[in-house]
C-alpha cells in the first residue's frame, strides 16, 4: 500500500513510517521544513512539501495514496489560544482528507486520546470528550469516523497521555521539560492519578494493523500501561535528573493542565483480542530510565 503520512517527523510519525517501510508498504511524507524533509527521505519515504494549513497540498497527497495515516498536530499548548488553533487546524485538514477520500473506499487513520471515565479505565466502547480543553479534537474525529457511511474506511488510533521513547514524549516528557525550566520534578494534585501510557515503537505497530485491516468506524486503544501514578514518573524524573521530587499548582502546565490532574487509565483488552496488537517494548517507568541529567 502507497500511504500518505502527516506528521511522519515526530514521537509516533517517526515510527510510524518506520514500521510502515519495514512492513512493504511505501509512504509519501508531508514535509514542512528542509530538515523534516532530509529526515524522512533519509529514513526510505517520499516527500510532500507543505503544512497542515495547505489544505490543496493534503488533498494532492491523499489523492496519489492508497491510504492516509493523519498525525500531524501542533505543538505549543502554552496558551488556551494556541491549544484551539492547533485543534481548529487539524479539524481543517481532517475534513480536507476525509473529502477527498470519499467514495473510494480507502482507509484512513487518525490520531486521538483515550477518553477519562470516573472510577475506572477508559475502554474502545467509550465516547471521546467533545467539550472542555480538547473537546474540539473530539468532535473532528467523531466527524471522520461518521464518513463510513459514505465510502471511506475511516478510523482512530487512541492515544495514552504519553507515548515514549528513549526516555522522551508525551506528557511524561512535558513533566520532564518543565523539571529542567524550573529545577522541581512537579505533578498536579495529590500524584495519585493514573495516566496510561505506551512505547512509540508499539503504537506504530498498531497504526499499521488498523491501515490495513480495521473495519470502518471503528476506534482502537494503543495502551500498553493501564495506568502510571504520576507521583512515580516524576519521581523517576526527579532521580534522573538530580531534582526535587513535590507537588505543584495545576496551573503550573497551563491550559492542559486539568487534563495533567485528572485520573485517567485506560485499557486496551478489545483492541489486542481483535487486531492481535501485543505490546512487546519497555513501560514508561523503564523507559524513563534513558533520561539524561
Amino acid at each position: 500500500m502507497h500511504v500518505f503520512v502527516t506528521g511522519g517527523t515526530g514521537t509516533i510519525g517517526s515510527a510510524v513510517v518506520a514500521e510502515l517501510l519495514g512492513n512493504g508498504h511505501t509512504v509519501l511524507a508531508l514535509a514542512r521544513s528542509d530538515g523534516s524533509a532530509q529526515a524522512l527521505e533519509s529514513a526510505g519515504a517520499k516527500v510532500l512539501r507543505g503544512d497542515l494549513a495547505d489544505l490543496d497540498v493534503l488533498r494532492s497527497g491523499a489523492a496519489q495514496c492508497d491510504g492516509v495515516i493523519s498525525l500531524a498536530f501542533g505543538r505549543d499548548y502554552s496558551s488556551a489560544d494556541n491549544l484551539a488553533q492547533a485543534i481548529a487546524e487539524e479539524s481543517a485538514a481532517l475534513t480536507a482528507l476525509g473529502q477527498e477520500l470519499t467514495g473510494s473506499d480507502r482507509p484512513i487513520v487518525t490520531v486521538s486520546g483515550t477518553p477519562q471515565v470516573p472510577g475506572r479505565a477508559s475502554t474502545e466502547a467509550d465516547p471521546l470528550p467533545t467539550d472542555g480543553p480538547v473537546g474540539g479534537r473530539g468532535r473532528s474525529v467523531n466527524a471522520l469516523l461518521d464518513l463510513a457511511s459514505r465510502g471511506v474506511r475511516s478510523t482512530a488510533v487512541r492515544m495514552p497521555r504519553t507515548v515514549h521513547n528513549e526516555g522522551r514524549g508525551g506528557f511524561a516528557g512535558l513533566l520532564t521539560e518543565q523539571a529542567r525550566r524550573t529545577g522541581v520534578a512537579g505533578y498536579p494534585g495529590e500524584g495519585t492519578q493514573r495516566w496510561p501510557a505506551v512505547h512509540a515503537l508499539d503504537a506504530a505497530v498498531l497504526f499499521r494493523l488498523a491501515l490495513e485491516s480495521a473495519p470502518a468506524a471503528t476506534a482502537w486503544h494503543a495502551v500498553a500501561d493501564e495506568g502510571d501514578a504520576v507521583r512515580d514518573i516524576a519521581t523517576v524524573i526527579g532521580r534522573r535528573l538530580g531534582l526535587p521530587v513535590e507537588e505543584v499548582p495545576q496551573e503550573n502546565f497551563g491550559p492542559i493542565g486539568p487534563i495533567f490532574a485528572m485520573d485517567q487509565p485506560a485499557s486496551s483488552a478489545r483492541t489486542r483480542d481483535a487486531l492481535g496488537w501485543q505490546p512487546t517494548h519497555s513501560s514508561l517507568l523503564e523507559d524513563l530510565e534513558n533520561i539524561q541529567p
